[in-house]
């Protein structure tokens, strides 16, 4: 689905209850025009500065323990060096800052 357009990967993931992890904002902007609550989305911000291996590990970092709840229940989680912001889906909700 890399070359698909993002309508179709955010269709695809919602169906298939899954999470989506990029850096593209795009996502969280298609998520905020359609009022959807899911897929949920975590934003990699700044990956270019990041080898592979370190966005990983930030990742599993930050996964359990702080973003697991707000992703199951509808979430875009942005995720940067120094803290992790989370807003509810439908965007207009509330928005949490860890």
């Amino acid at each position: 689905m890399q070359a698909a357009p993002d309508p179709e990967v955010l269709a695809l993931a919602a169906s298939e209850d899954r999470v989506l992890i990029s850096a593209d904002t795009d996502f969280g902007t298609l998520l905020s025009l359609w009022q959807e609550t899911k897929p949920s989305v975590i934003l990699l911000r700044r990956p270019s500065q990041r080898r592979p291996e370190q966005q990983v590990a930030l990742l599993l970092t930050n996964i359990p323990a702080a973003i697991v709840t707000p992703l199951e229940q509808g979430a875009i989680v942005v995720i940067d060096a120094k803290r992790i912001r989370v807003r509810s889906l439908p965007i207009g909700g509330t928005d949490n800052e860890r």
